[in-house]
């Protein structure tokens, strides 16, 4: 899965999935613009790239607010002269159920889970068509396909992130540009740290293999769907859950 020469951004990328999704872009050969809202990780993991012989920049970039993606992306292009990679990764949750959810909390989590992706790919599209190469994957949830009590705004977030998926897939396609998605399951970050044990355990009776996902077993999908071995593959969602959910 040779990505040498291709510059790959990542959203979120100071811990967790994104962080994982940079290490392993980063040892294919992927220059890794690093994009997140916390310097100090986000320098953390540039000098561990860096040390491994990788190249990498960070940018600090919060998601929700439109200015920074926009300057931000035009510094990485400024740099690098094009964006062959977009990984949509960043992500927060505001759970609440539905009845007793504010409208703050519903607006925080489309934008940074949706609108972000959207406006992402606006500022990198133009960069893959004109060189007819891109890759466009997009991090979903398992619980945007079966959703999740308390998670309205979260599972609403992630099943409009699979359908843009599959709508910017077909625009695109023609100039050879994929656009994919990844569902990850129960996987090990910060964002299920804070659930409780007996919520843990009990989630990990529903897994077919016995067991809850590392940040890495989403990175190697991720990997996978940048490469050119994923180039006859897109508007599809790769599950990465364990079981959780089949068909």
């Amino acid at each position: 899965m040779n990505l040498e020469g291709r510059v790959a951004l990542v959203t979120g990328a100071s811990q967790g999935i994104g962080h994982a999704c940079a290490l392993a872009l980063s040892r294919e050969g992927a220059t890794i613009v690093a994009a997140a809202r916390n310097q100090q990780k986000l320098d953390e993991l540039v000098g561990v790239i860096s040390g491994a012989g990788g190249r990498a920049t960070a940018i600090i970039m919060d998601v929700a607010e439109e200015d920074q993606i926009k300057s931000g992306i035009k510094s990485a292009v400024a740099q690098f002269g094009k964006i062959d990679i977009l990984v949509n990764n960043a992500g927060i949750t505001r759970d609440q159920l539905l009845m007793r959810m504010k409208r703050a909390d519903w607006d925080a989590v489309l934008n940074t889970n949706l609108t972000s992706a959207f406006l992402c790919i606006q500022q990198v599209i133009g960069s893959m068509l004109k060189q007819r190469w891109g890759r466009i994957i997009n991090v979903a949830s398992v619980f945007g396909q079966m959703g999740q009590s308390g998670q309205a705004n979260y599972a609403a977030s992630k099943a409009g992130l699979i359908g843009l998926t599959m709508a910017m897939a077909r625009e695109v396609a023609s100039r050879n540009i994929t656009c994919n998605a990844v569902a990850p399951g129960f996987i090990d970050t910060s964002m299920t740290a804070v659930l409780t044990d007996e919520f843990k355990q009990s989630a990990v009776k529903n897994i077919p293999l016995g067991r809850v996902g590392s940040p890495e077993d989403v990175a190697h999908a991720v990997r996978f769907m940048a490469s050119e071995e994923a180039s006859y593959i897109t508007g599809h969602v790769l599950n990465v859950n364990g079981g959780l959910l089949m068909g």
